[in-house]
Order: structure tokens, then C-alpha cells, then sequence
């Protein structure tokens, strides 16, 4: 990047010895997948909230929809109104996470008809369908998760449950790649081992 001149042979040697040494490894894979209690009782509490605080994000919604729809938060955010086709039961998601495509990489997936309820449920007053920040999102869901003594679950553990729970109704590999947006056989037969 910088025109250093840098010797192969050295940088495979270091990456080994960094790994020998744990410095670097491969990130751990979660299995953690909400149970229906938790799921019960952080939609409970944000119903709740909503209802106290009509003015507050509609967590319950975003949680629900990043279930049936298997969307990472940052995706869900950045759903728009023009790119939903509810007649043909798609959505473009834009910079779809891809590990070597950063951005641009714009991809229609399916959604599921649940999914396609929420997004009907939210109001169409802005570009966005969910018109709010990946931050919020997460700062949220791990307040509340606090909050109800739930221990060890992340956002982004929904999309795995969503994707499981696909499979556990019966859906085969290509008709759950349309949803989540898999594009390898490789990553999408990781999810059928949940």
C-alpha cells in the first residue's frame, strides 16, 4: 500500500509464529441461539417500553424482523422504502456483508411473510424502513439484556436463529440462501450444522 517492499517468506513466517503464539487465530464460532423465553421477555419489555415511550425506537419490531428476515442490524438499517417490492416478496440489501466485497455488493433476497407484516407495520415517513443507527440498535439490545439478566446474546445471534429456524421448518438450502443471502455452498451448510 505504502510501496514497501515487504519479503513473502517473512510475512508467512511471522503468521505462523503469531498463531503458535495465539496472537492471532481464527474467530470462535457462536452456537449461542436465543430460547423462547428470552425471546418472550425482550420482546415483553420492549412492547412495554414502546407503550410507555410511543417515541422510542420500536425495538420489539426491529428484533422480530431481523428474525424472519435473517438481516444483520447494519443491513436492516439501511433498507429502504424504493428498494422493497412487497409484489414479488423482495428487498434489495445494499453493501450486503461479503467477505470479499466491501461495497456495492447489492443483493435481492426474499422475505419471508412475516417479515413483509413488520415492514408494513412501520411507518413510511422516511427513506428507510428502519430509519435508525446500527449503534442504537445494539446499545439497546444489550441494555435490555442486561436489564432481564440475559447472559451472552448478541444482535447478530437473531440472524443465526432465523436462518436455523428456516431449516427447522423444513426449507432446503437454496430456498434459505434466498432469504439470507448466502452465496456459498461452504457458508450455508455451516448453518444446517446448528
Amino acid at each position: 500500500m505504502r510501496d514497501f517492499r515487504l519479503d513473502d517468506r517473512e510475512m508467512r513466517d511471522a503468521i505462523t509464529v503469531a498463531r503458535r503464539m495465539g496472537i492471532i487465530s481464527r474467530s470462535a464460532q457462536r452456537n449461542r441461539r436465543p430460547t423462547l423465553d428470552e425471546l418472550d421477555r425482550l420482546l415483553a419489555h420492549f412492547i412495554d417500553r414502546r407503550q410507555r415511550t410511543p417515541q422510542a425506537m420500536p425495538m420489539h419490531k426491529v428484533i422480530a424482523f431481523a428474525l424472519f428476515s435473517t438481516r444483520r442490524q447494519a443491513e436492516i438499517t439501511r433498507l429502504t422504502w424504493d428498494d422493497f417490492q412487497k409484489e414479488h416478496k423482495r428487498i434489495l440489501v445494499r453493501d450486503m456483508k461479503h467477505p470479499g466485497e466491501k461495497l456495492g455488493n447489492d443483493t435481492w433476497v426474499d422475505l419471508p411473510e412475516e417479515a413483509i407484516r413488520i415492514t408494513d407495520s412501520m411507518r413510511n415517513s422516511k427513506a428507510e424502513i428502519f430509519p435508525y443507527s446500527p449503534d442504537a440498535i445494539t446499545a439497546n439490545f444489550t441494555r435490555a439484556c442486561k436489564l432481564l439478566g440475559i447472559e451472552d446474546l448478541h444482535f447478530h445471534d437473531l440472524r443465526h436463529e432465523g436462518i436455523s429456524r428456516l431449516f427447522e421448518m423444513g426449507w432446503n438450502i437454496p430456498h434459505v440462501a434466498a432469504v439470507s443471502g448466502h452465496r456459498s455452498w461452504v457458508s450455508r451448510l455451516c448453518c444446517t450444522n446448528r
